[in-house]
């Protein structure tokens, strides 16, 4: 499969994120502290204040610092993140006017970011912490000195600031986390889906290979049987009769043989790295020697310069696969069109068939569905398989005009030896 590189967890892309808040909020109340006592707006104790914001920039610096490191971030480090930012909050409230400071406020950014990003037993821990130093700080608090200018004054700005900053960080972090968290989640259904199709492939592989061994004991028999046939009826109308079987049983058997070694084949086959145009132009001639009947029109769209690919073998059926749907559909004027852009490679088939009926569009691609009375409901669902292998995608739409169109996307530059 093509080599991607992992996301980061929900539980450290959180914690960088709360590291930059804690980051931007530290610059703050540095800089607030540092207008107050240039300015001599509050009498406030200084070297308490700078010793509590030393210590919380040391915390910032040490989560960078582990955050370099490959180790987990689990749930219960984050919420310990989050006490702390609880508990630097409080003891800068208590040496500054405690309950009665209008930055108190500040304490729902932590609760809200713990509502969102962990478990609700979390969430009710830390709130019991925010409401445990919130009620200490209405009766225990480093008592001010008058103040030079009215208080009222003082509290309505620092009101509105610190509405300003608890929105901001709120609306802005908060609600990246909670986005986060839903892309997470979408990974893990992803990878659910793509779970139950290898589960899908090995149980089709299993039975294929069981059907190749017990097959492989009757056709013996056969060939046997023919053989005496052709020594006891000399006849030559029954000669031409028991050979033609005899080519079948054996056709038979090699079939079963190459599809014994088929892994291994392909594992050996090497991957050349070639244009797409020379790759297409290659599988379209080997279909239309499989399937003379068949006619079609090829129509190269993209511009510029022709994007190259090594496709694994399997791709290579894969399309085979998709044009032979097509065919089956209807074999007259098939139009296939070939597109790219700076990202991807578009292979869009349309046949003028029936088209894909809406009841029963969502079952196509699954495992033994077919809506051939003949098929066994696989080719779809084996080329789908090997086009998300090569992270790509196929996709089937009715067309306005009748038939049915077969999108085929892959990324640019897929190789076979990254799968």
């Amino acid at each position: 499969m093509l080599a991607h590189p992992m996301p980061l967890s929900a539980s450290r892309q959180n914690l960088w994120r709360l590291t930059f808040i804690r980051t931007l909020v530290l610059a703050a109340q540095a800089g607030s502290v540092g207008f107050a006592y240039l300015t001599h707006l509050l009498p406030l104790p200084w070297l308490a204040l700078s010793t509590t914001l030393a210590v919380s920039a040391i915390l910032c610096a040490l989560t960078v610092l582990r955050l370099r490191f490959s180790l987990p971030v689990t749930e219960l480090e984050y919420a310990l993140q989050l006490a702390c930012d609880l508990l630097i909050h409080s003891v800068l409230l208590y040496y500054s006017g405690g309950g009665a400071n209008p930055f108190v406020s500040y304490y729902l950014v932590p609760l809200t970011i713990a509502a969102v990003t962990l478990p609700w037993v979390y969430s009710l821990v830390l709130s019991g912490i925010a409401l445990a130093c919130y009620t200490f700080m209405l009766a225990h608090f480093y008592p001010l000195d008058a103040l030079p200018i009215g208080r009222e004054n003082l509290q309505i700005y620092g009101m509105w600031l610190s509405f300003a900053l608890a929105a901001s960080v709120i609306t802005f972090f908060a609600a990246k986390m909670a986005e986060e968290l839903r892309r997470q989640e979408r990974l893990r259904a992803q990878r659910r889906e793509e779970g139950l199709r290898d589960q899908q492939l090995l149980a089709v592989a299993t039975e294929a290979a069981g059907a190749a061994h017990e097959l492989g004991t009757p056709l013996a028999t056969m060939s046997v049987l023919l053989k005496e046939m052709r020594q006891d009826h000399p006849q030559p109308e029954l000669q031409e009769d028991l050979q033609v079987l005899q080519d079948q049983v054996k056709l038979c058997k090699e079939t079963l043989q190459q599809l014994v070694r088929a892994a291994e084949a392909n594992r050996r086959m090497a991957v050349v790295d070639q244009p797409v145009t020379a790759w297409l132009d290659e599988a379209l001639n080997r279909w239309h020697l499989m399937r003379p009947e068949s006619s079609y029109r090829f129509h190269r769209v993209g511009q510029g310069e022709v994007p190259h690919l090594a496709p694994p073998p399997d791709l290579t059926q894969a399309l085979l696969n998709l044009l032979n749907n097509a065919a089956d559909a209807c074999p007259d004027n098939l139009e296939v069109k070939l597109d790219w852009d700076s990202e991807d490679i578009f292979i869009v088939i349309r046949d003028h068939g029936a088209g894909v009926p809406l009841a029963i569009a969502e079952q196509i691609g699954k495992p033994f569905f077919t809506t051939k009375g003949k098929g066994f409901g696989l080719g779809l669902f084996l080329s789908k398989a090997s086009v998300t292998r090569a992270g790509g995608s196929v996709k089937l739409y009715s067309h306005e005009e009748g038939g049915t169109l077969t999108e085929l996307r892959l990324p640019r530059g897929v190789r076979g030896d990254d799968q």
